[in-house]
């Protein structure tokens, strides 16, 4: 495993993004490698009162850190202390408004990143197979190596 310098993990905070935020982390690693985690979100615009909206015009681009049920920071920070238990020594995080796929997808080209790994959610699920899923959309569409890690 040596050959990796650089491994991407997706999150979302899931059981099955945990999972695969683990064992990105043994193989960065295994392999010395350097970790990015990446998390993908999007604004919620349904029912944003006054107070969200005065958020996010003096936050800007940093309001997902402190508006919504699960914010993509919290989650990040959470797949930091996975990794780093897992054995990860250098692990950076990266928060990225938009699709999941997307998010990724630019990511690992953006840093040239080695591998990419990501939880199997979805992928055997019946509305997984008839509208596509996070792992199998980012294994066709990585510039890199993609371990799908079985994770239910």
């Amino acid at each position: 495993m040596g050959d990796y310098r650089l491994v991407a993990v997706g999150t979302d905070g899931s059981s099955s993004a945990t999972a695969a935020v683990t064992r990105a982390g043994q193989i960065a690693a295994d392999a010395g490698a350097k970790l990015l985690i990446v998390c993908a979100y999007e604004r919620s615009r349904s029912g944003a009162g006054r107070d969200q909206a005065e958020a996010e015009r003096v936050l800007g681009d940093e309001a997902y850190k402190v508006i919504g049920a699960n914010p993509a920071e919290e989650t990040l920070r959470d797949a930091r202390d996975v990794a780093r238990r897992a054995g990860a020594d250098e692990v950076n995080t990266v928060a990225v408004e938009g699709d999941p796929v997307q998010a990724i997808c630019d990511k690992v080209e953006l840093h040239h990143a080695d591998l990419v790994v990501v939880g199997n959610k979805g992928l055997a699920s019946f509305a997984g197979r008839l509208l596509g899923s996070v792992p199998a959309e980012v294994s066709r569409r990585s510039p890199t190596d993609v371990l799908i890690v079985h994770t239910t």
